[in-house]
């Protein structure tokens, strides 16, 4: 069972993103604020849930949350200011769309830019170890995973529908055959050989 809070009595949000490794499309982020002593046996990291599970997950914590909030840094964005900074300002996204404001932030991960003045704490592998932060993990997951099969329809042919966009060899096939979409991170190694793409 992961932790229900990291502190006694203050309003905290977890926060995790999701994306990162992918080459194509926005990197996504998550806070949510549970109820104090928030309790759920299914609950814990997206990524050692069943896709039905996240699914399953995703309406229980918008329904149970205190307050939750989801935002996207798009892929050109991410080349302007590169991967790590993107997925603080998708964090602070997330945050700002908060309609309650917490008092501590609970971070997946060994480091954060600071978010106005809140106090917070970078855990590693936080998302399996307190639920806020798993349950911002589901909510990250699952809004990108559904951005990225709506995406595979506007551009079939990189298997979006089922990689979401990391890099497999389905998606570096489309590449070689196709060429880069408006959503591929055009500073990412997209073949291993980084092929003339963008001329």
């Amino acid at each position: 069972m992961l932790k229900s809070s990291y502190t006694e009595n203050k309003v905290e949000a977890g926060c995790d993103e999701v994306g990162r490794g992918c080459l194509a499309g926005p990197v996504v982020a998550a806070a949510v604020i549970l109820p104090k002593h928030y309790q759920h046996e299914l609950l814990n990291d997206s990524k050692q849930l069943t896709k039905e599970e996240r699914w399953t997950l995703q309406s229980e914590i918008k329904r149970d949350a205190i307050a939750w909030a989801v935002a996207e840094v798009s892929a050109g964005e991410i080349d302007e200011i590169n991967i790590l900074q993107a997925s603080f300002a998708a964090m602070h996204r997330a945050l700002d769309q908060l309609t309650v404001r917490p008092e501590f932030l609970l971070v997946d991960g060994n480091r954060f830019v600071p978010y106005r003045d809140l106090p917070f704490e970078c855990i590693i592998k936080g998302d399996a170890m307190y639920l806020s932060i798993a349950a911002a993990s589901v909510l990250a997951k699952t809004h990108r995973d559904e951005l990225m099969q709506r995406l595979a329809l506007e551009y079939p042919g990189y298997s979006w529908e089922t990689n979401v966009g990391y890099p497999t060899e389905e998606h570096r096939d489309g590449i070689r055959a196709l060429g880069i979409t408006p959503y591929h991170r055009k500073t990412f190694q997209l073949l291993p050989a980084q092929l003339e793409l963008f001329d």
